[in-house]
């Protein structure tokens, strides 16, 4: 039997609790349910290697976290690691109720970071719900924590530095090669930087496109698929001017600009892929994944 091509979905944390939407357990279990009936349907053409996004559900972690007065608030990575299991067990249970014959894997993942990357100085990913502007100021003197706008709205933002390395990835092709649907790198993996005693976690969150497209490259997949809360990539988002773009090239993109919170590295994580890989890479709507691989919705981008 020829084997599948391997594809990466990288899938939003906005798409599994949408902007606005309540963060309660029920809510991202019915998502999640959504989106496991989605990724399911893409394991008909395709070995699946799944990468979750953990936004919303690490700033709510941190909300949670910061309630307790008695204990230091745990730090980033360890809320990443949390949000980790969190979201791939809801993942992992649903996958396996729509495949009951397919392995379905969790896998616990590291990734390496520059402790010198300048994103520790410019914090840019948004994480948690959002605020109106006054609640945001009161947050930001109350925990110190920084704000910026997202559309209407204020999400507070974190440093999200490059990805360099996934330290787990052997385990992740063998899991691969023997046919597992995995989950991995969630939440961007947990960011940990080289110190004199090995591994060490650092304050961050890395951002999950940029760390899929890193898999995707490693392991050599053949398309990569970003599903969020918009339907699209827009040019002048959110101005009069706004259009989607159908299909288009790395070399188009690169003289175009998008948020660097959202859009921007979703769009940079597809254009390195493409271009080191002569893969193909979508970006649109949950409900939508085959027919964005298939150039029929969202955005497809290949050479």
């Amino acid at each position: 039997m020829q084997r599948k091509p391997t594809l990466v979905v990288a899938l939003g944390g906005n798409a599994l609790l949408k902007r606005g939407e309540s963060l309660e357990a029920e809510t991202q279990r019915q998502n999640i349910a959504l989106a496991a009936r989605t990724i399911a349907g893409l394991t008909e053409k395709w070995r699946v290697v799944l990468v979750h996004g953990n936004g919303p559900q690490v700033g709510l972690l941190a909300l949670q976290n910061s309630a307790y007065d008695k204990v230091t608030p745990y730090p980033l990575d360890i809320l990443g690691a949390e949000s980790q299991g969190m979201i791939g067990y809801m993942l992992q249970q649903a996958l396996k109720n729509n495949l009951p014959q397919r392995e379905v894997s969790v896998l616990l993942t590291q990734v390496e970071v520059d402790a010198a990357d300048p994103a520790f100085t410019q914090p840019t990913k948004y994480i948690g719900p959002v605020y109106n502007e006054a609640q945001s100021q009161a947050l930001a003197a109350e925990k110190g924590w920084r704000f910026r706008a997202d559309g209407r709205y204020f999400r507070r933002v974190v440093p999200s530095p490059q990805p360099k390395r996934i330290i787990e990835s052997d385990a992740i092709t063998a899991l691969i090669q023997r046919d597992h649907l995995v989950i991995c790198n969630g939440g961007g993996g947990v960011p940990v930087v080289q110190s004199a005693g090995g591994y060490c976690g650092i304050e961050a969150v890395i951002d999950k496109d940029l760390s899929a497209a890193l898999l995707a490259r490693q392991i050599e997949a053949d398309a990569l698929l970003i599903l969020t809360d918009a339907d699209a990539v827009y040019l002048d988002w959110g101005k009069p001017t706004q259009r989607p773009l159908a299909q288009v090239t790395p070399a188009l993109l690169k003289d175009m600009q998008f948020d660097a919170g959202s859009m921007g590295p979703k769009v940079a994580a597809c254009r390195e892929f493409v271009e080191a890989c002569n893969g193909i890479a979508g970006i649109g709507a949950l409900v939508d994944g085959a027919e964005i691989l298939a150039g029929d919705k969202g955005t497809l981008i290949r050479q």
